[in-house]
This record gives C-alpha cells, structure tokens and sequence, in this order.
C-alpha cells in the first residue's frame, strides 16, 4: 500500500514538474491587483506650530534641541537654519483658527537638512483622542519649504487609521517670522482597513 502512494505521488509530481516545463510561454490568467485611483478616505487637518523663542514658554508647542556650532537653542540658525532639530507637540484642528478646539496633536520632528536652499525632512504622528476620531496616523519625508505644496508619506497607523498608506499634501497656511507657522494638510488614504 506504501508503495502504492509514493507511486502515485511520484508520478503526480512528474506530471506538476512537466506540465510547468513544457508551457513556459503560458501567462497567468490573472492580473495583479493595483491600488484604487481613488483614495479611500479623504481627510484636512492644520497643524499650529509656535516655536520656543526665549520669551513665549507657556504658549510654545517647539523647541529647537539640536544646532549647530553657529546657533543656538533659542534662535534659528542661520544658513537657512542648516542643522536645526525642532521637536513639536502642536494642536491639530479642523479649520485654520489655532483657538478652535483641537481633535488632536501633531507629535514629532523636523531637521532642516541643506544649507544651499530652505527645506526640512519630516517624521511626525497625527495623535487623536476625540469623538471623531481614535488613533494615530504617521507621515515621514522630505519638505521643501520653498515650494507652494509638498508632498509626503503616510506610511502607517493605529485605531482608526489601522496601517493606513496614502500621500500627504502640505500647505504652509500662514506664517509669522519665525515662531509661528500654520499647515493645512491634506490627507489621501489609499489603504484603509
């Protein structure tokens, strides 16, 4: 009986084996699955970020924790503030007014990476405890300050945002010197669970 079924499995085996040899121009009969062109959630957020000057502590949301050898931890370096590490945990609201109430906070980080021209790279959360929402959603990449719109990474995401993947659109909405700067962002899921 032993033999019997590793017979059958042997030959079973050789026919799998040259089936799969003898018809290599044969093309799956299935597509891979591509992402929708359309997002699966759409969401704006603004973002209120007030950084640490030396004189505002009770209503600063930044602080600078890193410089270089020419800055300092109060002041922007100079050289398009090349070298600066900003660390923040700003309120994020639904319209562009920093009183309104907030649905949550933008926690992260910012380094101004290039002396040549004014640009950062970003990596931050979207942190939620409100009614409309529970969860994070978490965004990583390059942001060239100069340019009207950016764009960066969604690349992940717990409660409601569970593994969340999509494109973030930035919008520098307002901005007052260098202590207050407003974003409008603009949010595209393609993965949503």
């Amino acid at each position: 009986m032993e033999q019997k079924t590793s017979l059958v499995s042997a030959l079973f085996l050789f026919f799998l084996l040259y089936g799969t040899l003898a018809s290599p121009t044969l093309k799956p009969s299935f597509k891979p699955r591509r992402p929708p062109h359309h997002p699966c959630r759409h969401l704006v957020f603004y973002f209120h970020d007030i950084i640490y000057n030396g004189k505002n502590s009770k209503n600063a949301t930044a602080t600078i924790v890193g410089s270089p050898a020419w800055g300092n931890k109060t002041i922007l370096a100079g050289q398009n503030h090349f070298g600066d590490l900003v660390v923040f945990d700003d309120p994020i609201t639904l319209d562009n007014n920093l009183h309104s109430t907030p649905v949550g906070r933008a926690q992260g980080f910012y380094i101004y990476d290039k002396k040549e021209i004014f640009t950062a790279w970003l990596g931050f959360s979207f942190v939620f405890n409100s009614t409309q929402h529970k969860g994070s959603i978490n965004f990583a990449g390059a942001d060239p300050l100069m340019n009207k719109t950016r764009d960066i990474s969604v690349i992940g995401g717990t409660g409601d945002f569970f593994m969340a993947r999509g494109i973030a659109t930035l919008m520098t909405d307002a901005f007052e010197g260098e202590v207050y700067f407003r974003l409008r962002v603009d949010i595209k899921l393609y993965e949503c669970w």
